[in-house]
């Protein structure tokens, strides 16, 4: 007599109506503001010769990431705040699910990508147009992509052909990997160990790579220790980084683990945070810390 599960319920969002609206307003504006400093840094890197270069086509494919992530969850939580629609159809679910995970894993490939550029530059500046060229950049994009949308249908058909049979809400704002998997009516054991093999294996070469790159650079930086470098370097590394901390830390704390110490609370807290917030900060991040960003933020606004 078991029903399969049609569509699902998101809870955890406040029933009084007048913190809905003022949560409703609070993440429209932080919304907005996103989506207009991420269209911005792109229009910039678009149509500004002086950011034709390998660094600015790659900070542009991270924009395009930080634009996408918000979108994909934070209209649906919008409508769920304002017009009480909280429930959402298991092809939707699904959909959602995918594309999240294929974005969130896209930007931790192509944030290594970044790290490996910062150290061609540091450590081979002579030759790093001849390493890093255009060519490259495009192929290690397509690949950052390419290898984002793998892991998300490798995490999505291991989620999703579970069998949902009984309860149906969500304790989070989107289908996120660990509420989902609570819902189901099947053993889960197998495939929450593939799903964190799987996501730790990804994540902790990932992370190796930058850490490495980043050895090499404070490496380089010593061997020089000529007057300046440390300011210019960290010019030049120092929102990188910033970035790469930020992101890091909130998605290894919310997919990086075995699904019992899952927390509804504490959860809803941190996908905010690399859900919302850090897409808002990296234009902010990368505008304020280069100054050929700044420059051409300028000359796109005086156009407009």
């Amino acid at each position: 007599n078991l029903s399969t599960v049609s569509e699902f319920v998101f809870v955890g969002l406040s029933d009084a109506a007048e913190v809905r609206l003022l949560l409703f307003v609070l993440f429209l504006l932080i919304y907005l503001a996103t989506v207009a400093g991420n269209i911005t840094l792109l229009v910039a890197i678009s149509t500004d010769s002086h950011l034709h270069s390998p660094m600015y086509f790659l900070l542009g494919n991270l924009s395009l990431l930080d634009l996408l992530c918000p979108t994909i969850t934070v209209p649906k939580m919008l409508g769920a705040l304002l017009l009480e629609h909280k429930k959402i159809s298991f092809s939707g679910c699904l959909f959602q699910h995918f594309s999240l995970i294929a974005v969130v894993g896209t930007e931790i490939f192509l944030l290594t990508v970044m790290a490996y550029d910062r150290y061609v530059a540091v450590c081979h500046p002579l030759r790093y147009l001849s390493i890093m060229s255009m060519k490259l950049c495009a192929q290690l994009a397509k690949g950052t992509w390419a290898a984002g949308l793998l892991n998300s249908l490798l995490h999505t058909s291991l989620v999703f052909t579970l069998s949902f049979c009984g309860p149906n809400k969500i304790q989070q704002y989107y289908c996120d990997i660990p509420p989902v998997l609570a819902l189901s009516c099947s053993s889960t054991h197998s495939r929450e160990l593939v799903i964190l093999v799987v996501a730790g294996v990804l994540g902790s070469s990932a992370f190796v790579v930058t850490v490495v790159s980043y050895i090499y650079i404070i490496l380089e930086i010593l061997a020089r220790s000529s007057p300046g470098i440390w300011h210019k370097v960290f010019s030049t590394c120092g929102s990188h980084l910033i970035v790469v901390c930020l992101f890091y830390g909130t998605t290894i704390c919310t997919y990086v683990r075995p699904s019992f110490t899952y927390s509804p609370h504490q959860d809803r807290v941190v996908s905010m945070l690399y859900g919302m917030l850090t897409p808002l900060l990296n234009p902010i991040i990368y505008s304020l810390r280069n100054k050929e960003v700044k420059c051409a933020l300028k000359r796109v606004i005086s156009q407009v």
